[in-house]
């Protein structure tokens, strides 16, 4: 889910997973954020989208868009 698209060809992703206590079973959720490289400048807030990771592109930016999965409406 993109997060943020204020920079040039950079969007922020937030990547949200579901994992179960060990103990307990309650599920938690856990979210990790990461800057991707958006060629196109086509990624809104809001989206959906697919990453993989690449060689570094910047200081904090490994990552780069595959595919726009959903677009917000």
């Amino acid at each position: 889910m993109v997060t943020s698209s204020a920079m040039d060809k950079t969007i922020t992703v937030s990547v949200t997973r579901r994992v179960k206590h060990g103990k307990y079973g309650k599920f938690i959720s856990f979210t990790s954020k990461f800057h991707a490289h958006d060629e196109k400048n086509d990624c809104n807030t809001g989206d959906t989208v697919r990453i993989s990771e690449t060689r570094p592109l910047s200081k904090t930016k490994n990552w780069r868009v595959v595919e726009v999965i959903e677009r917000v409406k």
